[in-house]
């Protein structure tokens, strides 16, 4: 059976289940599929690149679409200036947001924005690589990890109906099965860092 896309992921799914009161739920069961894989996996496909501009006067910028987790923030000038990261309570002491302005130095992250420090008393351009949550299949018929490497898909997903199907015995099969697949993906992207990529590649 072809896994090209998210219509055939879900009639795989249906055929491994052999359930048909489980039919129904597939769509949720790739839903929570993806969430743990966004949790689980960051890949070189994964890294975005975007740029965000500040605002004088405001600390914070709305995150970038699909956000994980960042790789690099820079300010991007002459000469271009990396930020670093610090906890949001170490950004709230040294920075507050009713303190004095200036260029960023720090950044910091609280719900669905990045922080900056000090408060930035300009427009700057802030260059950024993160790495970005695949496009869920509901609304992308078809992504990366999908076309390259579906068992991570399908496994993942035949993972979360086990709670549905009351501990299905086959549970231990899908979940050894995916962290297999889970980590022969991340050992693979990790040793393509020697042939020229400079990204950090890990598992979460």
């Amino acid at each position: 059976m072809s896994l090209a896309n998210y219509t055939d992921l879900q009639a795989s799914i249906a055929s491994w289940l052999n359930h048909p009161a489980a039919t129904a739920s597939i769509p949720d069961f790739i839903t929570l599929a993806e969430a743990r894989i966004a949790r689980d996996l960051r890949l070189r496909s994964q890294v975005a690149s975007v740029t965000l501009t500040t605002t004088a006067g405001v600390q914070g910028v709305d995150l970038p679409v699909g956000w994980l987790e960042f790789e690099n923030l820079t300010v991007t000038g002459s000469p271009d200036a990396q930020l670093n990261y610090v906890n949001i309570q170490h950004l709230d002491t040294k920075f507050p947001s009713n303190g004095c302005t200036g260029k960023p130095v720090v950044y910091s992250v609280e719900g669905n924005q990045v922080l900056f420090g000090p408060v930035p008393d300009s427009a700057y351009s802030i260059s950024v690589l993160y790495y970005k949550r695949y496009d869920p299949l509901s609304v992308t018929p078809t992504n990366w990890l999908l076309t390259n490497h579906p068992g991570i898909y399908l496994f993942a997903a035949l993972c979360e109906s086990a709670p549905f199907l009351n501990d299905d015995a086959r549970a231990l099969v899908w979940e050894t099965k995916y962290k297999r697949d889970l980590d022969a993906l991340s050992s693979s992207d990790e040793d393509g860092q020697f042939s020229g990529s400079v990204l950090k590649v890990r598992t979460v």
